[in-house]
């Protein structure tokens, strides 16, 4: 990732300013412009996500991710590699939401759940 002064960047891609929990969550994902795909999130913190994404994002594009019983997300995209997208979100995630959101998609039992 190339220097940068934008703090926010800075702190949820390098510093992660929240811990990341690896899980599956099937969810929607939109590049700017283009149409919505269906994806899978991989792993999620109040301050983004990895996901994939058969489609080719490019570092800076716009994209909005939509989890079941959610309104859409809007992010950055910070990174792409053998499809698999990584972003930040334009705003931060609530912890009461991001919470909620692990609570239902750990809950069930098999699902594998790890935070880094």
């Amino acid at each position: 990732m190339p220097p940068t002064t934008d703090p926010y960047r800075t702190a949820s891609q390098e510093d992660r300013c929240g811990p990341r929990t690896r899980l599956t969550i099937p969810a929607t994902l939109r590049a700017s412009g283009g149409r919505a795909f269906q994806s899978v999130v991989h792993d999620l913190s109040i301050s983004g996500f990895s996901a994939a994404s058969i489609n080719r994002m490019h570092e800076g594009q716009m994209c909005w991710l939509t989890l079941p019983g959610l309104e859409s997300l809007q992010a950055e995209v910070v990174w792409w590699d053998s499809c698999i997208v990584g972003c930040a979100f334009s705003e931060l995630l609530s912890p009461i939401v991001h919470d909620n959101i692990l609570q239902r998609y750990t809950s069930a039992a098999g699902v594998y759940r790890q935070t880094f």
